[in-house]
């Protein structure tokens, strides 16, 4: 656990942003300037995985591993927790766990890539398919909404409820049963622009909907923290819980990027480009779709399967003489799709979609240029999608995931995009959930606290000079693209 404490006085108001992911719980401790007050992480046990798709944890884990973070960051306060007015939770999208009595799990955790209800997922797709197409949503073989009919077929009489993680650790925070957010249920068949469960897809299981919980904006007050857990966790009884979002969308609302025409690209393993739109946006093809905004706008957005998963095969100390090679280089002699799997997602959607090289590499030096330019492609074309479906995209494009620590990459995509980039200082989960905490308490809502809290981190502009050879090899890119049938027709 590391903390720190920077020029704010020992009374100033804080929040708890706290992030459960799958290997581990994250909590950050801010004040209303968004100064990092103390910080904590704790581990999860691993999820156990199958060969036959199945995705399970320890939904018991949660809650003391949430207990002992934020014990170790209220002791790392001034005032040892008391100056916490608000907490707010989020978490991996789509992780489930059928609960009994009090809210008892009854089994693991079904997490958010297990694939046992594929079958039902398929046939909530066909008794939906008129609300799904006019949300612009699909349901995959690894949604929630099937594998909570998985929990009604196997649990019976005995399931009380179906809960998402951050529901499991409100309970735990305020003593009782708290509401969802329409974030984290998306994926477990909400319809947030109708404010209402899918019900005809649950008729046709005849799964009741008193099995799940209600749904609420996120961001609202959920409850507010019992004696029981203010004593095992250092936050005062009383302390407002507040809902959070999925970790994506927090993720997303970290970087600032929280109103309409503001755009945030996510470099990690694969490409996410999220944003924020005043209207609902429907992609035919299926490759983007929105969770809806804490008010009451959209949040729009793909996941690609190319990205820093290209440079998997190069050890990680011998990137930064690489990047500085591919910088003195310039432009690629050739053009790559650094496509490392079978089939893309995003910004289109093809099975068939396999990487390919327009050419050969001189050197290792062209081989590495190439590969961060094929990702830079590819987000330039996301980019292109948005726009054509009506969205605008405003100003710089936000930055966030390991990638954007690169320099060259980022100098790269910006002239790639003719557009500058804005790499942002704490693009992570638990800082978008303490933003949300801060929406309503500090500030009057996310979009004040976003301007007070999110520092602004480095500009990168394009490079002018590469522009036209760039240019000319983005065109090359989706020529072939095109050529290979994978591109939509509009």
């Amino acid at each position: 656990m590391s903390s720190a404490s920077r020029r704010t006085t020992p009374h100033a108001p804080a929040v708890i942003g706290i992030d459960v992911a799958t290997a581990s719980v994250r909590t950050v401790c801010v004040d209303g300037q968004g100064r990092v007050l103390a910080e904590a992480r704790g581990e999860l046990p691993p999820p156990v995985r199958t060969a036959a798709g199945t995705s399970e944890q320890d939904a018991r884990s949660w809650w003391p591993a949430v207990r002992s973070v934020l014990r170790r960051t209220t002791g790392a306060l001034p005032r040892g927790g008391r100056e916490v007015i608000a907490v707010a939770v989020s978490a991996t999208s789509g992780t489930i766990v059928p609960t009994g009595t009090d809210g008892v799990p009854l089994g693991p955790a079904l997490m958010y890539d297990d694939r046992r209800a594929a079958d039902a997922n398929a046939g909530a797709q066909r008794a939906g398919s008129a609300r799904w197409d006019a949300l612009g949503l699909s349901v995959g073989p690894t949604a929630a909404l099937g594998r909570a009919v998985w929990c009604l077929r196997t649990y019976g009489s005995a399931l009380r409820q179906v809960l998402h993680t951050p529901e499991v650790v409100g309970r735990a925070l305020t003593g009782r049963p708290v509401a969802t957010d329409w974030s984290h249920a998306l994926k477990s068949g909400y319809d947030a622009r109708a404010a209402e469960w899918a019900h005809e897809v649950f008729d046709a299981f005849d799964f009741p909907l008193a099995l799940l919980p209600s749904v609420r904006a996120p961001a609202t007050e959920a409850g507010v923290v019992g004696p029981e857990a203010a004593e095992a966790t250092g936050l005062h009884q009383g302390c407002s819980v507040r809902l959070g979002m999925t970790d994506g969308c927090a993720g997303q609302i970290a970087t600032g990027a929280v109103e309409p025409g503001r755009f945030v690209g996510v470099l990690g393993t694969t490409y996410v480009l999220k944003g924020v739109s005043a209207d609902l946006v429907r992609d035919a093809t299926g490759a983007f779709y929105s969770h809806r905004h804490p008010d009451g706008w959209w949040l729009p957005g793909g996941a690609s399967n190319t990205g820093g998963e290209c440079l998997a095969d190069v050890a990680p100390a011998r990137l930064p003489a690489l990047d500085a090679a591919a910088a003195a280089r310039g432009p690629a002699s050739y053009v790559r799709y650094p496509l490392c799997r079978e089939g893309e997602r995003f910004p289109f959607v093809s099975g068939a979609a396999r990487g390919f090289e327009l050419g050969r590499p001189r050197d290792e030096a062209d081989a590495h240029r190439a590969a961060l330019e094929g990702v830079a492609f590819v987000e330039r074309l996301a980019l292109d999608r948005v726009e054509r479906l009506g969205v605008p995209v405003l100003g710089p494009l936000h930055a966030a995931g390991g990638g954007s620590r690169s320099p060259v990459w980022t100098t790269i995509r910006a002239t790639v995009l003719d557009r500058p980039i804005r790499v942002v200082e704490r693009a992570e989960t638990a800082f978008g959930a303490a933003l949300l905490a801060a929406s309503g308490t500090l500030h009057e809502d996310l979009a004040a606290s976003a301007a007070a809290m999110v520092h602004r981190g480095a500009l990168v502009e394009p490079v002018p000079e590469e522009r036209p050879a760039l240019d000319d090899a983005y065109g090359r890119f989706v020529t072939a693209l095109s050529e290979r049938g994978w591109l939509p027709a509009d």
